[in-house]
């Protein structure tokens, strides 16, 4: 008979093998004296197996992860669970209540890791997430979306250098994997510099709820999960292309901006992206592609300033666009 699995505990909550628990960890105080929680739903089954950890909403105006992690705790089961899952919806529980990306004193949790227990509030919070979850994390999934009016096509950024982060990249089925490197103090440069593999999935706009980000979301974290061997059920894969490189095309005048490609179209060298015009009228400034590839990331303020990041755009190497597109025509098939 195998021996018991051990609880696995997080602070003072103790939970044992078999069983799943929601627990919320004291994060901090609101002005007037109402306690803020970080929750953790825990599913820590009775065989041994890898601890991933899914966080959502370190920006607490990106809701769609909020979403994503409350569809995916509806979808496991502790009785064919492999190994342990956290899922944490919210982190930046006091962005979220402002529908702000930050912290109430304007700090970006997510360059505050890992933080100090004496530090101000935003490194405080990252002190708490990092030694009582991530510690504790054998892979990470880490769900955001693009900034308030700018909207992000469904994709991983990761060290894809890393064998294990690029497998679990690949796994996910996000139609576009970036090769994006960890930035000091982030939550994914933290969880490398511990040797936790983690990958960041952005999909969609802040504040916004896009369906097909977050029908792809779930399916990208259970098929993360299935690689993982935490769930019995087969790998259902997505294929995925790794973008060479990308870069943001800029406005070329100020003006209004009349834009003639979506998130997500393939574009060739020299197709027309956009028009911006004078308000009162005259000329007309085209903007244009200068290279193959696929919009990932759109502004969606149609006024700019000459100079304005108005598009980024994924490239891909040789045959590699043909087979993106292929990709493209099939997720968007299967979640739009």
């Amino acid at each position: 008979m195998a021996p018991k699995r051990e609880a696995f505990t997080i602070g003072e909550f103790s939970i044992d093998a078999g069983t799943r628990a929601s627990i919320k960890l004291p994060a901090a105080k609101l002005y007037n004296d109402t306690p803020l929680e970080l929750h953790v739903e825990v599913f820590h089954s009775k065989k041994p197996g890898p601890v991933l950890l899914v966080c959502a909403a370190i920006h607490g105006d990106e809701l769609n992860g909020i979403e994503i992690c409350r569809r995916l705790i509806d979808k496991i089961s502790i009785r064919t669970l492999t190994g342990t899952l956290m899922v944490v919806p919210i982190v930046n529980v006091f962005g979220f209540i402002h529908q702000s990306r930050y912290l109430p004193d304007r700090r970006d949790l997510n360059r505050c890791f890992p933080g100090s227990a004496k530090g101000a509030l935003a490194s405080r919070l990252a002190h708490l997430f990092s030694s009582e979850l991530m510690s504790k994390a054998t892979h990470i999934v880490d769900l955001h979306t693009g900034a308030i009016h700018r909207d992000n096509f469904p994709q991983i950024r990761c060290d894809t250098d890393d064998e294990v982060m690029m497998a679990m990249a690949t796994a996910f089925g996000a139609p576009v994997i970036m090769d994006s490197k960890s930035v000091k103090g982030s939550m994914r440069g933290y969880a490398n510099e511990k040797g936790i593999a983690c990958i960041l999935y952005e999909a969609g706009e802040a504040l916004r709820f896009s369906e097909l980000s977050i029908k792809s979301g779930v399916t990208g974290v259970l098929n993360v999960m299935r690689y993982l061997g935490m769930l019995n059920s087969k790998l259902k894969p997505t294929a995925s292309i790794n973008a060479s490189r990308s870069y943001w095309l800029r406005s070329e005048a100020d003006g209004l901006v009349n834009v003639k490609r979506k998130i997500g179209a393939r574009v060739s060298k020299g197709c027309l992206l956009a028009n911006v015009v004078n308000p009162l009228g005259g000329e007309v400034t085209e903007l244009r592609s200068p290279t193959d590839g696929i919009i990932i990331g759109l502004t969606n303020i149609p006024v700019a300033n000459e100079g304005e990041a108005l598009f980024h755009i994924a490239q891909f190497v040789g045959d590699d666009i043909e087979i993106a597109n292929e990709h493209l025509d099939e997720f968007i098939s299967t979640y739009a």
